[in-house]
């Protein structure tokens, strides 16, 4: 209680699960790791479309078209989208090479992009960069992973989570 007797209110927490580049590949481990997500975020490269009705049984999602995402269905995804999440935008794009835009004037707190296949989390002139690295098939030496970031009032906590395949 404060001192008008009147309970002060506490910020919401929402987590945001992150992932990308499946390539049609949706690992129980991925699901596991995005339980509990108040939203999902997928950053292209899809593969298939059943793939986002089964991250739908988890959390809402917004998924953008990557690269390998061809057909009918890839072309109702977008190239990019914003997420609103606790009154903080998102931008997603599958290529961070695409970026056509400045995020901090543009209000964004962060930018989700995948393609490269390698998890990163970096912040910018106060702006969020997160790739969550690759939830599908295994390439290189890259490890498979999602990330989830906790987001309280303003503030944006992310991280990476590597999954044991």
């Amino acid at each position: 209680m404060n001192d008008d007797g009147v309970k002060p209110m506490t910020e919401t927490e929402l987590l945001v699960g992150v992932i990308s580049d499946t390539h049609g590949l949706l690992r129980r481990v991925a699901l596991a790791a995005l339980h509990g997500s108040d939203v999902i975020i997928h950053a292209g490269d899809v593969g298939r479309p059943e793939l986002i009705d089964e991250l739908r049984a988890v959390a809402p999602v917004h998924a953008v078209r990557g690269n390998v995402d061809q057909g009918d269905w890839a072309m109702s995804l977008p190239m990019t989208a914003h997420v609103e999440v606790g009154g903080l935008v998102i931008h997603v794009l599958h290529d961070i090479s695409q970026l056509d835009v400045d995020p901090a004037p543009a209000g964004f707190a962060a930018v989700v992009f995948g393609h490269s296949h390698k998890p990163s989390i970096e912040t910018r002139h106060g702006v969020l960069y997160l790739n969550p690295g690759a939830a599908g098939p295994k390439r290189f030496s890259l490890p498979i992973s999602v990330a989830r970031v906790r987001v309280v009032g303003e503030r944006m906590h992310p991280e990476i989570v590597t999954l044991e395949v």
